[in-house]
């Protein structure tokens, strides 16, 4: 029994039934998840948009005169369902012709080995809790007047005076989305930084280029309420002790989200569970049910809230059920980035983790804003940073703000995974002129 068909609930099914297991799968919401209905790819077809307008904003006196251009949201949101909407069915359609048993409906435990779908009762040998997440409940009044993600991805007409809240993924991917799309975006955080698991320095640059393109970024901010009024929201917020009634057209939850796991009543079933998700060992089985394994973002792992951890999460879980093994996901060289514009990418460790980790790190940064490859597309703000082992050569940590950087932190992911080092990756020669040629430089 798989409960939630996201990314890592329908490869870990997909991998069980060719193995000749009978599985099921359910899920309340349509198959497909978070990922492909509701967050990374929807969200990158409209950044595709706001990609076009910078793009052509940029070259403005280079050669591209963009009078005039401007993003249609509607047939942009037109675009996005185009990929959205056949995606259930062909997940479920897939699903059925390999033999699994598709559910819907809403699921709670009703025993260490047992479920009840809406009025359905079922027992399983094993089952795999790959819920995901929802977004983090806020306890101030007016509350629910925040839209999510979601709702965000399916907005029918933007309107121009919208609030984010919090310094996360979420409010930056989405406000260089707005501010693109003639909307005034403001972004309030709590905190004094934004963006926290990415390195301080790339990410000032990338508040500094946010705020050139249109994006204000409030530190130590936060709401004390919201209340509707005729024309919007007004919403009061709190700065250093002052406070300040600010109206807005729409207020976006983007402060964060935590497993969706509070309505399965894991308790009935004896599984242990807290705000970080199932309580599992190493190889994803529950510390407290044996029957039970979890994935993704339900699970209470060391991987990070991505879909790629999500699918292979799942997979190795799906393997250790099949095989009545241990095996421990490989967490290493994963990259992870905010797909603002330019984007921010990471993988491996941060400048003061390796320090704490008594590592003698070289730290190699290259302001490449002048470089070739940002020259060419008329981008001002770009820069690397390298954190690379003096007694191994080898790369523990690489951070970078650019265009495309996104591909270029898949080389040095791979060159982490495989253990390469500086020099053998200097040895490659690269397509030229392309980002990837510009690595021998970082190096």
């Amino acid at each position: 029994m798989v409960v939630g068909a996201g990314m890592a609930g329908v490869s870990a099914a997909d991998k069980c039934a060719s193995q000749g297991w009978k599985v099921a799968i359910v899920d309340a919401l349509p198959y497909g998840g978070t990922c492909a209905l509701r967050g990374c790819d929807p969200k990158k077809i409209l950044r595709r948009g706001a990609e076009i307008i910078d793009g052509a904003r940029l070259m403005r006196g280079k050669g591209i005169d963009d009078d005039g251009l401007s993003i249609n949201w509607a047939d942009l949101i037109k675009h996005k369902h185009g990929f959205t909407d056949p995606v259930p069915r062909n997940i479920e359609d897939r699903l059925a012709g390999k033999g699994v048993d598709t559910l819907h409906g809403l699921v709670r435990f009703t025993g260490s080995n047992s479920i009840q779908v809406g009025d359905s009762a079922y027992t399983g040998e094993h089952f795999l809790i790959a819920t995901g997440a929802r977004p983090r409940p806020l306890d101030f009044p007016g509350a629910t007047h925040l839209i999510d993600s979601t709702e965000f991805l399916d907005l029918g007409v933007l309107p121009p005076r919208i609030l984010f809240v919090g310094g996360g993924f979420v409010s930056f991917e989405f406000a260089h989305i707005c501010a693109r799309a003639n909307s005034t975006p403001v972004i309030i955080d709590r905190g004094s930084r934004p963006l926290k698991a990415f390195d301080p320095d790339l990410v000032e640059l990338l508040v500094a280029r946010s705020e050139a393109a249109g994006i204000a970024l409030e530190r130590g901010t936060s709401i004390e309420f919201i209340d509707k009024s005729a024309t919007g929201y007004q919403v009061r917020l709190v700065r250093a002790g002052q406070v300040e009634t600010r109206e807005f057209d729409l207020v976006v939850h983007g402060a964060g989200r935590i497993p969706d796991l509070s309505s399965l009543d894991l308790d009935a079933a004896g599984v242990a569970w807290n705000q970080h998700g199932v309580q599992v060992t190493g190889h994803l089985q529950s510390t407290t049910n044996p029957a039970v394994y979890a994935a993704g973002d339900a699970a209470n792992s060391p991987g990070m809230p991505l879909t790629p951890v999500a699918v292979f999460e799942g997979k190795v879980a799906a393997s250790n059920m099949l095989k009545g093994a241990t095996m421990v996901p490989d967490y290493a060289g994963v990259p992870t980035g905010v797909f603002t514009i330019p984007e921010l990418t990471r993988v491996g460790m941060l400048e003061h983790e390796a320090r704490e980790r008594g590592i003698d790190v070289d730290v190699r940064y290259s302001d490449t804003s002048g470089w070739y490859s940002s020259y060419r597309v008329g981008e001002t703000t770009a820069a690397a940073k390298i954190l690379i082992n003096r007694a191994s050569d080898q790369i523990v940590g690489a951070h970078l703000l650019g265009p495309d950087y996104g591909e270029l932190v898949n080389l040095l992911a791979l060159a982490m995974k495989l253990d390469l080092t500086s020099r053998q990756l200097k040895s490659m020669t690269a397509l030229y002129p392309t980002v990837g040629s510009d690595l021998g430089s970082l190096l």
